[in-house]
């Protein structure tokens, strides 16, 4: 199936780029003016020297290397709670550094014979420093604060990852779904924006300068001066736009992978034919850890959850093979723990599975796990940053079948089939209701020792919400056991093989069993 065309893929995005446009100008304002706030007195105080000075500056330089998604996930951890608010003190922490640093470089760059004039016509410390200094440092300033908020913009995209939304909402999406166009939907427009910005606050640097521009009108002069000092207003309050509205009845998240996107929307477009709720959908989260905090903290009211990864990695239980005494435990231990509600499953069980290609199946004979084990040193495999970190992934699978890889490498869920079928890796840890096993000629080895427990997708949903919304219940009760595996395959590979959207797969699968009406 051929990709829709650039102009009805723009057309049918454009009223959430403008959204997500928003998004992102309400992060990037709001934590540079923070940074603005907070940067300039501590700068003021570090330029007058001593230890304050040094204390100042090494903070800020020590926020500087924390890795982006170090910071965002430290904040997640000490906050509990997803959204705009970690985002924010995330982006001001990083906006610190070139405003300080500057504040600190304009103010030691004044002219000691200025200072001494002013001095001796009898201006005291502080009107040195309001009515000199400060004017005289603005331009350096100023070059800190376009450093900052180009820095802001830039890695504001990230803050999807932790559901603040932004342009990077269609760049995780992207990368979820190995969608080149939506990863520049949202790449290019943060670069325009970047560009922009810099261009704009180094406008209001000119005609903030006292040095600059004597030759030019001073209407001219004033109206810059308004422009630089509007700017900042215009921008915080455009994008402002991004979060503003009625709060949502009802928010659902997902993770960051395909089917999870298409199940995601297929809660939401239930409890939005079934009900009149508002349902905001906050997709692409991250792992199982940010989801189920999101959820625990009432930051989403519920999300598409499998048994076997509520079982180990939420609730640390060993591996258990019985489906039905793993979906008692995490219903029992859910309900009581986070007050939170398992509902029907849909009826697939993604669980994790070794795939190969089945040439190197063929020519080595491999039809099990344990067939891997001569070769395993030579091989190369490509897994999940969280499947090799979950008490249910590579660490327990190591010791269950008594051998580990000789390479491993970190490589993203949408892109490591691609990976496998293109010869990068020779394993990966699949998912079993993934459609590219099958198109792309790969085959999963037969679990020999079942350490792989069941993972059986359903919905977990905040049982204060189910007592708020009692229809959510009765609508969502309507999708259990309404799919199989053979089905979710098929889905899955419309979204990763055929290029549809997953809202699109996920409505017309409704509509095609009747759950929803057509449109």
């Amino acid at each position: 199936m051929n990709p829709e065309p650039w102009t009805t893929f723009l057309v049918d995005r454009l009223p959430e780029l403008w959204l997500r446009l928003g998004q992102h100008l309400a992060l990037t304002g709001t934590s540079t003016g923070l940074a603005i706030l907070i940067g300039i007195p501590s700068g003021i105080l570090a330029a007058r020297g001593g230890h304050l000075r040094g204390g100042i500056l090494a903070a800020a330089e020590i926020l500087q290397t924390i890795p982006s998604l170090a910071m965002l996930t430290l904040l997640l951890a000490l906050l509990h709670r997803i959204g705009a608010v970690p985002a924010i003190i995330a982006l001001t922490l990083y906006a610190l550094l070139p405003i300080v640093r500057n504040t600190i470089t304009g103010l030691e760059g004044v002219a000691e014979e200025v200072l001494e004039a002013a001095e001796g016509i009898g201006m005291t410390g502080w009107q040195r420093l309001w009515m000199v200094r400060l004017p005289l440092a603005l331009p350096v300033m100023m070059a800190g604060i376009r450093t900052a908020a180009v820095i802001s913009i830039g890695i504001a995209t990230l803050s999807a990852f932790i559901g603040a939304g932004g342009l990077g909402q269609f760049i995780n999406r992207g990368l979820a779904l190995a969608n080149t166009r939506l990863i520049l939907l949202g790449a290019i427009p943060a670069a325009v924006l970047a560009l922009l910005v810099d261009m704009l606050l180094g406008v209001a640097g000119w005609a903030l300068d006292p040095l600059r521009g004597a030759d030019r009108s001073s209407k001219k002069r004033n109206l810059l001066r308004w422009v630089a000092v509007l700017f900042p207003v215009i921008l915080f309050g455009a994008g402002a736009v991004g979060y503003i509205g009625a709060r949502p009845d009802v928010v659902i998240g997902s993770k960051n992978f395909t089917e999870q996107l298409i199940l995601g929307h297929i809660l939401a477009d239930m409890i939005e034919a079934d009900t009149d709720l508002r349902v905001d959908r906050r997709f692409c989260l991250g792992g199982t850890m940010i989801c189920h905090g999101a959820l625990a903290g009432g930051e989403i009211d519920l999300y598409p959850e499998y048994t076997g990864t509520g079982l180990t990695t939420v609730l640390h239980e060993q591996p258990d093979a019985d489906a039905d005494r793993v979906f008692d435990t995490v219903s029992r231990r859910y309900l009581q723990e986070f007050d939170v509600r398992w509902l029907a499953p849909f009826g697939i069980n993604n669980t994790y599975a070794i795939a190969v290609r089945k040439a190197d199946a063929s020519k080595h004979g491999w039809r099990s796990i344990s067939d891997l084990k001569s070769q395993a040193p030579r091989l190369t495999a490509g897994l999940t940053a969280e499947f090799g970190a979950r008490p249910d992934g590579y660490r327990g699978f190591r010791k269950m079948y008594g051998f580990r890889f000789g390479r491993v490498v970190d490589i993203d869920a949408g892109l490591m089939y691609d990976a496998l079928a293109e010869g990068a890796v020779d394993v990966i840890a699949a998912f079993a209701t993934d459609g590219r096993i099958a198109a792309y000629d790969l085959i999963l080895l037969e679990d020999d020792r079942h350490y792989f427990p069941p993972y059986a997708a359903a919905p977990v949903v905040r049982e204060q919400t189910l007592q708020e919304f009692p229809v959510i219940g009765r609508a969502l009760g309507k999708l259990a056991g309404v799919l199989d595996d053979q089905t979710m395959q098929r889905l899955n590979l419309q979204v990763d093989q055929h290029k549809q959207s997953p809202e699109h797969v996920a409505r017309t699968f409704l509509q095609s069993r009747g759950l929803i009406p057509r449109q």
